[in-house]
């Protein structure tokens, strides 16, 4: 049993109306892919860490079966909603806490990490992606960026864009960079900055 997950931009279905008429079903898959980790791990919190909610039309939106699964997210663990800066409007039907950053045994989780707080810390509104080369093309993929005592997450949900991992953007907010960790398959292969 995990203590806690800290998915980054979960993207539920409340979120966007353009994802939601362009590519239907995206953030319902998004919602039962963070169910099945829920499933799997069933960790005792779960903290989302910012843009799971943006639209405010979204409420009128949602689906009754996607409501009752993020329900049912929500009962089965601890569930914390940090706020993101899509976040405008979060809807007060789906459970859980929604605050503006959270402390996990010493560890800070926030949405947007920042420079001035030299404490450790989580957090994922930059959702970044390393590119490199692979049988003669370009390939992008969500990795993790590892400062000295801090961690951006990649974007849990699909559809998100990315920032590149070594953009002055990351490396102002983090410092320096240790490490870019890119999931593959059942693990995690590490780039060393």
């Amino acid at each position: 049993r995990a203590n806690c997950v800290c998915p980054a931009r979960v993207r539920t279905p409340f979120v966007d109306g353009f994802v939601a008429k362009h590519y239907p079903g995206e953030e319902a898959a998004t919602l039962a892919r963070l169910a099945q980790v829920i499933a799997h791990f069933r960790p005792r919190t779960v903290i989302a860490l910012g843009d799971s909610f943006h639209d405010g039309a979204a409420r009128e939106r949602i689906d009754a079966s996607d409501l009752a699964l993020l329900r049912a997210i929500t009962a089965r663990a601890e569930t914390v909603w940090i706020t993101g800066n899509h976040d405008e409007k979060l809807p007060d039907i789906v459970g859980g806490r929604i605050v503006e950053e959270a402390d996990l045994g010493g560890i800070v989780l926030r949405h947007h990490a920042d420079p001035a707080d030299h404490r450790p810390e989580l957090s994922g509104h930059f959702h970044p992606k390393y590119g490199g080369a692979a049988r003669g093309r370009r390939v992008t993929r969500p990795c993790f960026v590892e400062g000295v005592t801090k961690l951006i997450l990649p974007s849990f949900g699909a559809l998100t864009g990315g920032m590149a991992a070594t953009h002055p953007e990351i490396v102002r907010c983090i410092g320096a960079i240790v490490a870019i960790h890119v999931p593959a398959g059942d693990r995690l292969v590490r780039f060393a900055a």
